[in-house]
C-alpha cells in the first residue's frame, strides 16, 4: 500500500500552533484560541468554496482572492462587524508570515496575502454605567442567596478594579490581599501582571464571600463559580449583568436603550476615575493598558464632564439674528474665517 504524502498545509498548521506561536512568539492561550478559531473558519469556508474536504486542501488553495471572499462572507454571511473581520485577517496574516519564513517557495503567494488590507472600522460611542446606575444594579441583587452574593461581589469587584472579564474569571483567592494595603493581582493580555488597589468595602465583601463559600484565602481554585460548581464563563457574566440591568430599569430608567456587556463595567470604572479627578496615566496603569492612547478615548466619552463644560461656555445668540453678509466679498470673508 502506497504511503500518503504529508499534507503541506497540515504540516504548516501544526508547526504554527505547536511550535511557532507558543514557543517562538510566547503568545497567551487566549490568543492561540483566537487564531485557531479564525483559521478553522477559513478552512471550512475553503472546503465549501472549492467543494473539497478539508483534508485535501493544500497551501496553494489559500490565495488573496479566496481570503477576500472569506472576509466578505464574514460580513455578509455571518454578519460580523469590521472589527471582527480585522481580527480574522490578523490571524491569516500571522500564518502567512510563518509560511513565508519556513517555505520560501510560497513567498510570493504569502506576500500577496499580506497585502490584503485591514478594513477601517468606525469608532462606536462607548456605553458605560453612571455611578448611580451601578448603585441601582447592585441594589436589586438579592443577597439572601449564595448566587446573589456571588453576583454582588462579582460586579462590585469588576467596578472597583476595571478588570477585563477574563481577568476576573481567572481570579483566585491566592491573588487577593485582604489585609492593608488591600489589593488584587490580575493577569492581563500578554500574560502581563499588575496589582490593583481595592477599596476597603470591596475587600470586606471578598473576605465575607470567601467565608460564605468555605474557600481558603490561599486557594488556587477559581473564585467565581456557577451554580454547578464549575468556573463561571464570559457568557455567564454577560447573562448575569443583563439580568440585573433589566431588574434595575424600574428605578434607573436611563439603563433602557444602553448596549451593555461585561466590558462596559471596565469603561464605567475608567469614566468614574476620570470624573473623580484621577489623571490619565494613573487610569492607564489601573486598567493595564499597553498605551496611554487607549486610555485617551475616555476623555471623550464622559457626558457629565461635557455638560459641565458647556454650562461654563458662553452660549450663542439665537434670538432670530440674521446673517450679516450682503455682498459676495463678505460671504467669502466669512468662509475664510471658519
Amino acid at each position: 500500500m502506497k504511503e500518503a504524502k504529508p499534507n503541506p498545509l497540515a504540516m504548516a498548521l501544526r508547526e504554527f500552533f505547536s511550535e511557532f506561536l507558543p514557543r517562538a512568539r510566547g503568545l497567551s492561550p487566549c490568543t492561540l484560541l483566537s487564531y485557531r478559531d479564525s483559521l478553522s473558519l477559513l478552512l471550512k469556508f475553503l472546503a465549501g468554496h472549492l467543494g473539497r474536504p478539508v483534508a485535501e486542501l493544500g497551501l496553494e488553495a489559500i490565495t488573496p482572492e479566496v481570503v477576500m471572499a472569506f472576509l466578505d462572507h464574514l460580513e455578509e454571511g455571518r454578519h460580523n462587524k469590521a472589527s471582527t473581520r480585522n481580527v480574522r485577517l490578523a490571524a491569516i496574516h500571522a500564518f502567512a508570515r510563518h509560511v513565508a519564513t519556513c517555505r520560501p517557495e510560497c513567498l510570493e503567494g504569502c506576500q500577496r496575502i499580506l497585502a490584503v488590507p485591514f478594513k477601517r472600522a468606525g469608532a462606536r460611542v462607548v456605553d458605560y454605567l453612571e455611578f448611580e446606575e451601578i448603585q441601582a444594579i447592585l441594589a436589586v441583587i438579592d443577597q439572601s442567596t449564595l448566587d446573589g452574593r456571588r453576583d454582588f461581589v462579582l460586579l462590585a469587584t469588576m467596578f472597583n478594579t476595571g478588570a477585563r472579564v477574563q481577568e476576573i474569571l481567572d481570579l483566585r483567592p491566592c491573588d487577593l490581599q485582604l489585609e492593608r494595603p488591600f489589593q488584587v493581582r490580575l493577569f492581563g493580555k500578554g500574560r502581563k501582571e499588575r496589582a490593583c488597589p481595592l477599596w476597603p468595602q470591596t475587600a470586606q465583601l471578598l473576605k465575607a464571600f470567601l467565608a460564605a463559600i468555605d474557600m481558603e484565602p490561599g486557594s488556587r481554585e477559581r473564585l467565581f463559580r456557577n451554580h454547578r460548581g464549575g468556573p463561571l464563563t464570559r457568557f455567564g457574566v454577560r447573562y448575569l449583568l443583563a439580568k440585573h440591568c433589566h431588574q434595575a430599569r424600574a428605578c434607573a430608567p436611563t439603563l433602557t436603550g444602553k448596549l451593555l456587556h461585561p466590558h462596559s463595567m471596565r469603561h464605567s470604572t475608567a469614566v468614574h476615575l476620570l470624573q473623580s479627578g484621577v489623571d490619565l496615566p494613573t487610569i492607564s496603569h489601573w486598567l493595564g493598558h499597553a498605551s496611554i492612547n487607549t486610555t485617551n478615548r475616555y476623555a471623550k466619552v464622559d457626558l457629565e464632564m461635557k455638560r459641565r463644560a458647556i454650562a461654563k461656555a458662553k452660549p450663542l445668540a439665537m434670538d432670530g439674528a440674521e446673517a450679516t453678509w450682503r455682498t459676495d466679498k463678505s460671504i467669502l470673508e466669512w468662509l475664510e474665517s471658519l
